[in-house]
């Protein structure tokens, strides 16, 4: 049985597959499996992910697509390893990330999910000069809830105990388990995460590092704001009654953060309109990210009145600007 198993939901993927798998099969730790879940790719992703099994640590499993959630619960169902990871196809993993993380895991026997920080890149896997650096010690629910500090699904390393502790069966379920919940397309991750931390005593917590490289796709779901935001309202609603006094102290603050974090993309998108609207309804709706974050929150107002006021063209002639005023 391998240490780990790093599970890589992979659909239409055939452009980032192969150098996924590249950073995956360059692990200092070596005691791991690669599972591959083909979620109904009608392009060569399959043919990609079998070349790969040369490598007796790969292994392709094929569905009918299910989505991201489907495609990671179907890898966690597949795995024999202690430890689980997962990496998007488009994501890159740096070559000690998994050892830091097993030997943090190892270390804290509290700890269910560690994770770390991640650098940005675009479609061309050229840096894009943002960063997620994100809280790493004494993470609450509050702070899942505000800042989701694992920050993407590509940055987690997890107890194989924790996914069999958050997993359960819906009754139309014939096949396996879940432990993200197939309904949702977006916010699958924190809504898993908050489910972890309101129902169970596992800890969160980072190493540091900047050791995922993080995909950022103009059509991707990065971008699509609106159905982000959709899908954070989905997943408050449906973990609210969980712990409904947890919700009425934080709510409005998250929803502040997850507004602002939106306008953000979109000033990165040069969308002025969204931007703008985005910006002022965080504002509205809570001022805590601007008491506790006021650089951050004043540069983002302050990028949006430029971008609606001027359009993209100062913000462009600027050069780096953009990219070091939304440094996440």
């Amino acid at each position: 049985m391998p240490t780990a198993s790093i599970v890589v939901p992979a659909y239409n993927a055939e452009t980032t597959l192969a150098e996924t798998l590249a950073s995956l099969q360059a692990q200092t730790h070596d005691d791991f499996e690669i599972i591959i879940v083909d979620d109904g790719s009608q392009d060569t992703t399959p043919t990609i992910a079998r070349a790969h099994q040369s490598d007796p640590r790969v292994r392709l499993v094929q569905q009918a697509n299910r989505g991201l959630a489907g495609a990671r619960n179907t890898g966690i169902a597949a795995a024999c390893g202690t430890f689980i990871g997962f990496c998007d196809a488009d994501d890159l993993w740096m070559p000690e990330k998994l050892a830091a993380h097993i030997h943090h895991l190892k270390k804290e026997p509290d700890v269910g999910i560690s994770y770390s920080g991640s650098a940005l890149i675009d479609e061309a896997g050229c840096m894009i000069g943002i960063k997620q650096t994100p809280r790493l010690k004494n993470v609450t629910a509050a702070h899942v809830l505000n800042r989701n500090p694992i920050g993407n699904g590509s940055a987690a390393v997890i107890r194989k105990t924790v996914l069999e502790a958050l997993a359960y069966r819906p009754t139309f379920e014939t096949e396996r388990d879940w432990v993200f919940d197939e309904t949702f397309r977006q916010s699958e991750d924190i809504e898993c995460w908050m489910r972890l931390m309101l129902t169970t005593d596992w800890q969160i917590e980072g190493v540091p590092g900047l050791m995922t490289h993080y995909r950022i796709s103009a059509g991707g779901l990065s971008a699509a704001l609106d159905r982000q935001l959709e899908a954070w309202e989905r997943m408050v609603a449906k973990l609210r009654p969980l712990d409904p006094e947890f919700f009425a102290r934080h709510e409005h603050s998250a929803r502040a953060y997850q507004l602002r974090y939106l306008a953000r993309r979109a000033i990165t998108n040069l969308d002025r309109d969204i931007a703008w609207e985005l910006s002022e309804r965080s504002f509205n709706e809570s001022l805590r990210p601007v008491l506790e974050e006021p650089l951050k929150s004043f540069s983002t107002f302050a990028a949006a009145i430029v971008l609606k006021t001027f359009g993209p063209g100062p913000i462009n002639r600027v050069g780096q600007m953009k990219s070091k005023l939304l440094s996440i």
